[in-house]
């Protein structure tokens, strides 16, 4: 009997539309002789409507990302908890009558950013007992904010960048301002300011001085009221992918991979990232030592364990001359078939369409509730 998969994407973040495209790469590759994928967008306004399930409709084109169409038929979850071992019902509104629409197995929340990698997705489907793939709710909420990602692993002696939080109520008054631009003249240029819970670069500007700290704080604020200023890392960023679908089973990891830009990017951005926007290219595995190889992957593996993270993440270091230092960790990558995270376990052996049947069947095999 096939497995019935409701996969959630788009969303409320300012990465709707890279979710999107997730899920058209999902539902492309999805072993369709074990699963059903039921697709289920979230408009940007918050609402869940039924979508096509067909992979052609959620890609870039003409330089513009899919986005889930507001007067969609609303989809209804299910309001208490369901029976353990028995799918959940799933139902639409449709010509103002409430219909049954399907019956789901399991959940695989495709939402990158805010409201729905943050942990408030993770925690209705844990109020509701649904099964779902990926980390809970701590874990989730954590990773999404740098702030605290990084004290977690600074607490577990893993390396991670100086850097400073900037609150925007703070940045609003005379003696804020002075107090924030002190701190921020301690650290080492170039300077990084993001938003400290967003993903995709957005709202990320470098700056080489206080001079330009202001306008980078505006565009930061536009997406974030809690902005990270981070001193520059001078070495190479590298992404390794981790897998655990028990927490019986060991923490695997891949071989790192890098993403090289060229001399007409900054930095990788969202347009670089998403719109082909200057030089980029992937090289997977990444061109270091075997020594610093290891070293990455026992630190992602590190990582893992020390934020309680659950079936998969993407790891994203420094590699410098004097070790690796981590600079952010994601709870649910990029996921086209040409994304990093799918790119390193293809390196590794697995197929995108493997990745995503072993990323299911882990969310089945887990425990409801509290573990």
């Amino acid at each position: 009997m096939s497995i019935s998969v409701a996969l959630l994407f788009g969303g409320r973040s300012g990465e709707h539309g890279i979710s999107c495209v997730t899920a058209g790469g999902i539902l492309r590759a999805i072993d369709r002789d074990r699963f059903t994928p039921i697709p289920i967008g979230i408009t940007p306004s918050g609402r869940l409507v039924s979508v096509t399930d067909d992979p052609d409709h959620w890609v870039i084109r003409d330089g513009r990302a899919p986005e889930v169409p507001e007067d969609g038929e609303e989809v209804l979850l299910p309001t208490v908890a369901k029976t353990a071992g028995k799918p959940s019902q799933l139902r639409v509104i449709r010509g103002g009558r409430v219909e049954h629409l399907a019956d789901v197995d399991v959940f695989l929340p495709l939402l990158h950013g805010p409201y729905g990698e943050d942990g408030t997705i993770q925690g209705l489907f844990d109020l509701l007992d649904l099964p779902y793939v990926g980390s809970g709710v701590l874990a989730s909420a954590v990773c999404m904010d740098k702030d605290f990602t990084k004290r977690v692993l600074a607490d577990a002696g893993i390396a991670v960048a100086d850097g400073c939080v900037v609150r925007q109520e703070d940045w609003c008054t005379d003696e804020g301002r002075a107090e924030i631009r002190a701190r921020v003249a301690e650290l080492q240029a170039p300077l990084f300011v993001k938003p400290s819970r967003a993903g995709s670069s957005l709202g990320v500007s470098r700056i080489e001085d206080l001079d330009g700290l202001e306008e980078a704080l505006r565009s930061a604020f536009e997406v974030d009221p809690k902005v990270l200023v981070e001193a520059g890392v001078n070495g190479r960023e590298v992404e390794c992918g981790v897998l655990r679908t028990s927490r019986r089973h060991p923490v695997r990891s891949t071989q790192p991979g890098e993403v090289a830009i060229g001399d007409d990017l900054e930095f990788y951005d969202f347009e670089s990232k998403y719109f082909g926007k200057g030089t980029v290219r992937i090289d997977v595995p990444a061109s270091i030592s075997e020594e610093r190889a290891a070293q990455v992957r026992d630190i992602a593996e590190r990582a893992f364990v020390a934020l309680d993270l659950e079936t998969l993440a993407r790891v994203d270091v420094f590699v410098t001359d004097s070790g690796v230092i981590v600079n952010e960790i994601n709870t649910m990558p990029g996921f086209t078939p040409f994304s990093m995270f799918p790119v390193l376990w293809e390196n590794m052996g697995i197929t995108y369409r493997e990745l995503i049947t072993e990323l299911i069947d882990s969310a089945l095999a887990k425990p409801l509730g509290v573990h």
